[in-house]
């Protein structure tokens, strides 16, 4: 089982630097890439100061300049916000500079907030549609004098312009969950992206369960990979494990907010939840976050990721967005790299 990071910039108050927010996602992208890390996926969000993120490609190209090993994708495209012909010459013109490390995650998107704004009247449904007549056109347009007539997109003969560095052309990944996006993913010859959000260990053996169908039902197409995205924090004692878990529960909490879409957004920033508010929410309590997610000490890590490794996951990718501070990701992230990958024999 290899090993990737999955990282954004997180912008919690008016008085943080966005500036130095971008100067320390490069640092934690720097050590991933010394520490042999298999790749680095960043992903695409508007309006949001939660995720900052309007566009994956200029920040894979920046990584791109300044690491030496590491795969680069999108962490993802938000399908119904890019035209094909825009999606297949941005992508391509990218893995160009890249020098052909580039991995494309693409997938319908998950904010009403960010469907609002770029898209308004766009719901789940059409989203997904959007994604399922996306990503083939694209792939076409990829080869050359493509001509599309679809639901969403209509255009004549096309070639994109460039094409691709990687032959026949960037591995592409679906973020997928229902048995229908993993089925899709798998007929088109696509990697598949899970997480399980906040659920647990039963829904990991779920999704595998979904994708292990969908690679039945479709024999006749090459096996791809699958891999699982998780919020990880590797502590150093009790009390810092426990730290991580409130941290990650209050991380959730505002991950809840901005799903529902219901409070006062101002200068990019949700209204603040209360410790109230936060304490009534049973769901993403700090005791279930230590049961759900991949917190704990290095020992208590590698035992959890065992168990995915033997049900047939090809990656695990530690998703540091947490709310903590720089500081603390860094550490947990370095005490991965040297406690925890070294236990298999695939890291890096």
């Amino acid at each position: 089982m290899k090993f990737s990071l999955f990282v954004h910039l997180e912008r919690i108050s008016s008085e943080e630097s966005q500036q130095r927010l971008y100067k320390e996602f490069l640092e934690l992208c720097d050590i991933a890439d010394r520490g042999g890390m298999h790749a680095i996926w960043t992903g695409e969000h508007h309006g949001m100061n939660f995720t900052i993120a309007p566009n994956p490609f200029l920040n894979l190209v920046d990584l791109a300049r300044r690491t030496k090993n590491v795969r680069l994708g999108t962490g993802t495209v938000v399908a119904p916000f890019w035209h094909p012909i825009k999606l297949a010459g941005e992508a391509a013109m990218a893995d160009i500079i890249m020098d052909g490390r580039l991995e494309i995650g693409i997938a319908r998107g998950a904010y009403v907030y960010e469907y609002e704004r770029l898209s308004p009247g766009l719901n789940a449904w059409d989203a997904g549609q959007k994604m399922r007549e996306l990503i083939p056109a694209v792939k076409n347009l990829w080869k050359g004098d493509y001509a599309h007539e679809g639901e969403f997109w209509s255009f004549p003969s096309t070639t994109s312009a460039p094409q691709p560095l990687q032959d026949p052309h960037p591995p592409i990944w679906v973020a997928a969950r229902d048995p229908n996006s993993h089925d899709f993913a798998v007929a088109n010859g696509c990697n598949v992206q899970v997480t399980p959000l906040w659920l647990g260990d039963d829904e990991v053996v779920s999704l595998m369960d979904r994708f292990e169908a969908a690679c039945k039902n479709n024999r006749d197409v090459p096996r791809p990979k699958i891999m699982l995205l998780r919020h990880t924090y590797v502590g150093n004692n009790e009390a810092d494990v426990q730290l991580g878990a409130e941290e990650i529960n209050r991380f959730y909490n505002y991950f809840g907010a901005w799903f529902k879409n219901e409070r006062p957004v101002k200068q990019g920033l949700i209204e603040r939840l209360s410790d109230e508010e936060i304490a009534t929410n049973p769901m993403y309590s700090p005791e279930s976050m230590r049961e759900t997610n991949v917190i704990g000490r290095a020992d208590d890590v590698i035992k959890r990721l065992k168990t995915y490794e033997a049900l047939g996951y090809d990656e695990y990718s530690f998703w540091i967005d947490s709310g903590m501070s720089f500081e603390r990701k860094k550490a947990s992230l370095e005490r991965f790299i040297n406690s925890v990958m070294p236990a298999f024999a695939e890291a890096g």
